[in-house]
């Protein structure tokens, strides 16, 4: 998978045991800020559309690279990108395209900076008519979808809800929204829940979901 946070150097394929006494996932190996990641945020249900658009904004951004490398630089993503604020974004000229070409703390791709304030005015668009949330939830029929993998080959790159999300987000002008994106996308913000079943965060992020009282 892409760039899910999976790391192709991970030491072994199955969850890893930490010495807080933990299992964890592998891909984050031992690194602070994807194990933090990986407690806190991977997989964990998120309904609100402001924080998915940020999320599907910096998957974009992600495209070709690792997703640790876009973690790293997200705070800086958020100072160039006022808060992710899709109103703001969608207001960008080509003068602040140009400035934002020159920030070294983000990814400096042009296609990508152009991209995401295209994806804020589909954004608006779409949060007008549905809401955000709603309109990507729909794609798994509001539910979380709970795998029980026990180890990293079992998981798939892409499947028949990412390849349909991302078709639709194409076909509405996203960019940088393959499938394989998608389904990263999907896992990061719980509407896949696949932690594998050895790590502590699989039953907690399934309870996650259930406090929410969605279907």
């Amino acid at each position: 998978m892409t760039e899910a946070p999976k790391r192709i150097d991970a030491p072994n394929r199955i969850a890893l045991a930490h010495p807080d006494g933990l299992n964890r996932c592998p891909w984050p190996g031992h690194d602070p800020a994807y194990l933090a990641y990986h407690d806190a945020e991977w997989g964990t249900p998120e309904f609100d559309s402001r924080a998915l658009f940020e999320k599907l904004v910096l998957d974009g951004f992600q495209a070709g690279l690792s997703w640790i490398a876009i973690l790293r630089k997200r705070e800086n993503f958020r100072a160039a990108f006022d808060g992710f604020d899709p109103l703001k974004i969608a207001a960008y000229d080509a003068a602040k395209v140009e400035s934002l070409m020159q920030d070294a703390g983000i990814v400096r791709n042009r296609a990508k900076i152009t991209g995401a304030i295209a994806s804020s005015r589909l954004y608006l668009d779409i949060e007008a008519k549905q809401g955000f949330a709603n309109y990507l939830w729909d794609f798994v029929d509001g539910r979380m979808t709970v795998n029980r993998f026990r180890c990293m080959e079992q998981v798939p790159a892409q499947t028949p809800a990412s390849e349909k999300m991302a078709r639709d987000l194409k076909a509405r002008g996203f960019t940088f929204c393959g499938p394989t994106i998608v389904y990263a996308f999907m896992q990061a913000v719980g509407m896949v829940n696949d932690h594998l079943v050895d790590c502590h965060r699989h039953e907690a992020c399934q309870a996650l979901y259930k406090q929410t009282g969605r279907r």
